[in-house]
């Protein structure tokens, strides 16, 4: 299966040479979507070898995304696995997506990080495990990390489903429509790095918008 690794990014030059690097040194081709960034963040991908796309203006992690599937798909690529480039996802864990395909039919495959969460914030577990719960409602199948950005997307479903939403609202988005349309989805674990992640997390604000998305999706 012919597969690339997008990693969307936003003002990460400190991190995303050294995991393009790593990624690149299994041998998968991987594309870097830089999401108008202030800082050097596309020369460093590119560095790091990344194919470099960039965002004229700060889009959201849904458009960046959604523009990187287009570039897969449209250059002949059959899976697409999502990568953080701040440096949470470890590259190690990518075998377990690959080994996973390639005895599984599911359409996508999501990283668990709940198997684990001793490291992980603990109003990000609490969120967590709410969405997962709701999600997985929807679904009419147990998903436990919902939210977890480390995946792996067939290029079936990409083809198959539209993405509307330009922010953080595409991780529940693509499940959700991918269930719809008939497509199983499973899960590998997977480690988590945590690093200043609470300081990027407004309970209420992300009440309301995931109460929102429900209603919109």
């Amino acid at each position: 299966m012919k597969l690339c690794v997008l990693i969307p990014a936003y003002n990460v030059a400190a991190t995303v040479k050294g995991l393009v690097g790593r990624v690149r040194a299994k041998g998968i081709e991987t594309i870097a979507i830089d999401d108008g960034s202030s800082d050097m963040t596309a020369d460093e991908a590119r560095a790091g070898g990344a194919i470099v796309l960039k965002n004229e203006k700060n889009m959201g992690k849904g458009a960046t995304l959604k523009r990187g599937f287009e570039y897969a798909i449209n250059h002949g690529f059959e899976a697409v696995i999502t990568m953080d480039g701040d440096g949470q996802h470890d590259p190690d864990d990518l075998d377990k997506f690959i080994d996973r395909t390639g005895s599984s039919a599911a359409g996508l495959i999501v990283g668990n990080r709940m198997c684990d969460a001793k490291d992980m914030p603990l109003i990000r577990v609490w969120t967590n495990q709410v969405m997962s719960w709701v999600i997985s409602q929807v679904c009419k199948r147990k998903i436990p990390d919902t939210q977890c950005g480390y995946r792996l997307i067939k290029g079936d479903v990409l083809k198959r489903i539209d993405i509307n939403f330009a922010n953080y609202e595409i991780e529940s988005e693509i499940l959700i429509k991918a269930a719809r349309a008939g497509f199983d989805i499973e899960s590998v674990p997977i480690r988590t790095i945590y690093k200043d992640e609470g300081s990027r997390i407004n309970p209420f604000v992300d009440t309301l918008r995931f109460i929102k998305f429900l209603f919109t999706v």
